[in-house]
């Protein structure tokens, strides 16, 4: 009999990553779309765009935990 679960696991670890890198990048191509137009008409902002850049990033550090928690059930 073929155990699928190791296979399983390793699919969901990639799609886990994978998934939210890829809402992650849509989510920056609209910030930073806008963010530019900011900065163009205002200055002083580019601290404020920044931060509104990084805080996506926080879905692909998830998406890394949840892959590392589901590869440790792998093994």
């Amino acid at each position: 009999m073929v155990d699928f679960g190791p296979g399983l696991i390793a699919v969901g670890a990639g799609l886990a990553v994978g998934l939210a890198a890829l809402g992650t990048g849509l989510a920056q191509s609209s910030i930073g779309a806008a963010g530019l137009g900011l900065m163009a008409e205002k200055e002083g902002k580019e601290g404020q765009v920044l931060i509104m850049l990084a805080l996506p990033e926080t879905i692909v550090i998830l998406g890394f935990v949840i892959a590392f928690f589901l590869l440790g059930k792998m093994a």
